[in-house]
């Protein structure tokens, strides 16, 4: 399905249980609402549940950069108004998380709950030489230039080894990802700093974290869950990036497990 929101075509799919509380997922850079494959059977009983594409990625427009939090931030807005959605348990993974740190500080009474996934809450300008080689190579080469060192970031060796279907989706996704987009939305990466203002965030928040991610690592979830006084640190074995991905099994007990109990808090 397709709605303009904030300006632009947003594409998304709605599923679940009519009438239920409902959760937002929001997928990481150069990937799309297929990330969450996974998760569609464990949640799609008790919630109803809204995927879609981030401005720049899968079907969704692509408009010219650079992007900022605020402005992916306020997507997802515009989105939720169209639907008739007030409010929503928003899960974020990576730059999906940062996302919804965007609106939980920006537009916290549009929120449930909160779950914060492989993510980090400000960028670290030592990196910045990293992020600037990439975006080169992308401009230059194009996506397929980024493919396998990210994968590699994402995933554990044994994961990639094994080769579950699910890992061609990833690929898939990743490939056709606009050069433009990815771009954009670097640039709004490389501008995050949400940490000193994570205090303000007093919903119920769960961070989650692969325990060998090396791009949004554990010490970046203890920061992040050190400001948000009423957050949850979960870390997950044998993952790196995209842990919900690679372990959706313990991904999916944690998070059911935090929905259920934030939503009898709320």
């Amino acid at each position: 399905m397709e709605m303009r929101a904030n300006g632009i075509r947003i594409h998304y799919e709605l599923s679940g249980k009519k009438g239920a509380p409902w959760v937002v997922l929001s997928h990481s850079l150069a990937s799309s609402l297929s990330m969450w494959e996974l998760q569609m059977e464990a949640l799609e009983s008790s919630f109803q549940v809204l995927r879609y594409d981030i401005r720049g990625h899968g079907r969704s427009e692509v408009t010219e950069g650079p992007y900022h939090f605020e402005l992916l931030a306020s997507d997802a807005i515009g989105l939720l108004d169209g639907l008739g959605i007030e409010k929503v348990n928003w899960v974020g993974l990576s730059m999906g998380g940062m996302i919804g740190q965007s609106i939980a500080l920006n537009h916290p009474g549009r929120l449930q709950s909160l779950a914060l996934c492989d993510t980090m809450a400000i960028f670290s300008e030592e990196s910045l030489p990293i992020w600037q080689e990439r975006m080169e190579s992308v401009k230059t080469k194009g996506m397929q230039s980024q493919l396998e060192a990210t994968l590699e970031r994402w995933f554990t060796p044994s994961f990639l080894k094994l080769n579950p279907p699910i890992l061609e989706v990833i690929r898939r996704e990743f490939l056709a990802t606009p050069v433009k987009g990815y771009l954009g939305c670097i640039e709004a990466i490389c501008k995050l700093n949400f940490l000193d203002r994570l205090s303000e965030i007093k919903i119920s928040t769960l961070i989650m974290v692969g325990e060998d991610d090396p791009g949004t690592p554990v010490s970046a979830s203890e920061a992040m869950h050190q400001k948000i006084p009423n957050s949850k640190l979960m870390i997950i074995p044998f993952a790196r990036h995209l842990s919900n991905v690679e372990q959706p099994k313990v991904f999916n007990t944690n998070l059911l497990t935090f929905l259920k109990r934030a939503l009898e808090n709320f």
